[in-house]
């Protein structure tokens, strides 16, 4: 915890057990809508049993400087063996909708697959209740809490300041990473669409659109790794309004990406690229209450970094 610009001594006490293996780890806390008035803090964490690993989230308030009335809502099923794609990014709606991004594990062919949460966005009650309108309520072919299939590895999600829609950008293999608008019921294709290839160079797959696959915003090609996303509403930069900013981890970056809404949805440009100099891999990127940026980097020694407008 970070108060007053200052770095408390001791971590928070109450966190479970997280199995930090591979690209596993603690993976994304957010704040109930209501925080205010009930307190709820959501964790969403790499976890390991005798069955394997997997991603799982659990809520829990805040007393004092520890962490009480934990609850597990949800744990993503099959667990497997591969320290790879665990997602883990959380935001709600607001209609306080729970939207959780589950990786592909490592093991593209389970993204297609309905009985499974690999490669899914689940959507939940705050209590990880299933709501009766999720898409896919009903269908034996497809789990209830399922929103979202075809998504490789999403690595931030965001809601859209004017509409309140879920945005999320996600990793693709050797290129082919995408900025994506979460809509009801959608396949997004993977591994049967990307513009990326496999890192040994060959191809996953001939097609980069198909009939009944939702086609990405914005693709990376080739990819920067996209982490943490944020729309800007603040005024520090005013320029900025209304724009995405994306961190990166693999060319260790900020893109900025503007938006434009027309006729047939949304025209997404990347604008600008900065903060190659900081030279850190940046895993996430928020903006706070005030209207401030704040970065979080990712290597031995990490750091949360503001970001301040040169005079």
């Amino acid at each position: 915890m970070i108060q007053q610009g200052q770095l408390h001594p001791e971590p928070i006490a109450g966190v479970p057990s997280v199995a930090a293996v591979g690209q596993g780890g603690l993976l994304d806390v957010v704040l109930h809508p209501d925080f205010e008035q009930n307190g709820w803090i959501y964790l969403a964490y790499s976890d390991q049993t005798a069955e394997g690993l997997t991603t799982r989230v659990m809520r829990a308030r805040l007393d004092g400087h520890r962490l009480v009335d934990q609850m597990d809502i949800f744990e993503a099923l099959p667990r497997s063996a591969g320290g790879r794609h665990f997602g883990g990014r959380m935001v709600f709606d607001p209609d306080g909708y729970l939207y959780i991004a589950i990786g592909d594990r490592g093991e593209m062919e389970r993204a297609q697959e309905g009985l499974d949460h690999a490669g899914t966005i689940i959507r939940l009650h705050d209590d990880g209740s299933i709501p009766a309108d999720n898409p896919f309520v009903g269908n034996d072919q497809v789990w209830d809490e399922i929103f979202t299939l075809g998504n490789r590895n999403p690595q931030g999600m965001t809601l859209h300041p004017d509409t309140g829609e879920v945005w999320s950008n996600e990793h693709g293999p050797r290129g082919g990473d995408e900025i994506n608008l979460i809509r009801s019921g959608l396949n997004y294709g993977w591994p049967l669409v990307t513009h990326g290839i496999n890192y040994s160079g060959t191809r996953i797959t001939q097609h980069t659109e198909l009939t009944g696959m939702e086609s990405p915003l914005l693709d990376w090609t080739p990819s920067i790794a996209p982490s943490g996303m944020m729309f800007y509403t603040g005024d520090e930069f005013p320029s900025w309004q209304g724009q995405i900013l994306n961190g990166a981890l693999r060319d260790r970056l900020i893109s900025r990406v503007s938006v434009q809404q027309t006729d047939q949805g949304y025209e997404l440009i990347e604008e600008e690229r900065f903060l190659q100099g900081f030279g850190e891999r940046i895993r996430d990127i928020r903006q706070s209450p005030n209207g401030e940026i704040w970065i979080l980097t990712d290597h031995a020694q990490g750091q949360v970094v503001k970001l301040k407008k040169v005079e």
